[in-house]
């Protein structure tokens, strides 16, 4: 049987936590730009040494390792896999989290900065503002249907380790039995903290949805009482 080889695993914690947003967009904008810095940091990807060896079919347990522990072995191998699957998984969702998030609030910036000046704008200026939020509100989709393929994918991880956690477990092999399920534990606390985030940030979205909406009704009004008052005068004379 062909030597068996396996490599050395090591998981480093992820310390940095994301808040809920603040009223100060400078100190959430420092936040943004770091998470992802701090996430290659603190994660460190699961690595394996060697590959799988081919085991005889009829192979008598005097001759080596009894079939037990080959299955141990190679249910500790595919817990590896897993383990580095779910590791890349998870940066890029998170990091795909991240980028839609920065996407959102300059959208939101945006979107609150033409409600405040809306009244001082000529209509070419009010033209070229308008295709700068169009352009922003195309890559904030653009984002979120990234967000979406990379869950998709991490999904996916998080389901293949959890059978090659129990794999592991039933075939006796404790240890990386344990290890994978620490790795599941690690990595869904990263992306909890990460969708917070998200999740704050379409909040302030549809709050600002809402003020363009309202700011645009009482604009309206506005025009149509202006427009009144003439005709008033007129039949007052």
């Amino acid at each position: 049987m062909a030597a068996f080889r396996r490599g050395v695993y090591s998981v480093g914690l992820f310390r940095y936590t994301a808040g809920m947003l603040s009223s100060s967009s400078n100190s959430m904008r420092q936040r943004l730009l770091r998470l992802p810095t701090l996430i290659e940091k603190n994660w460190i990807s699961l690595c394996t040494g060697g590959g799988l060896c081919a085991v005889p079919f009829a192979q008598k347990q005097g001759e080596g390792l009894s079939h037990e522990a080959l299955i141990r072995r190679a249910s500790s191998l595919v817990t590896d896999s897993a383990n580095t699957f779910l590791s890349q998984t998870t940066l890029a969702f998170v990091e795909a989290l991240t980028q839609y998030v920065k996407a959102v609030h300059m959208l939101v910036a945006l979107q609150k900065r033409y409600v405040a000046s809306v009244t001082k704008l000529n209509p070419m200026e009010e033209e070229a503002v308008w295709q700068v939020i169009i352009r922003q509100r195309a890559e904030v989709s653009d984002r979120r249907n990234e967000c979406k393929h990379f869950e998709s994918n991490w999904m996916n991880a998080i389901n293949l380790s959890e059978i090659a956690a129990e794999a592991a477990y039933n075939a006796g092999a404790d240890q990386a039995s344990i290890t994978a399920r620490t790795n599941l534990q690690v990595a869904q606390a990263h992306v909890e903290e990460v969708r917070q985030l998200s999740l704050e940030a379409d909040r302030m979205l549809v709050e600002t949805k809402a003020e363009e909406i309202e700011r645009t009704k009482q604009l309206a009004s506005m025009a149509t009482e202006e427009e009144d008052i003439p005709e008033a005068y007129l039949r007052e004379d």
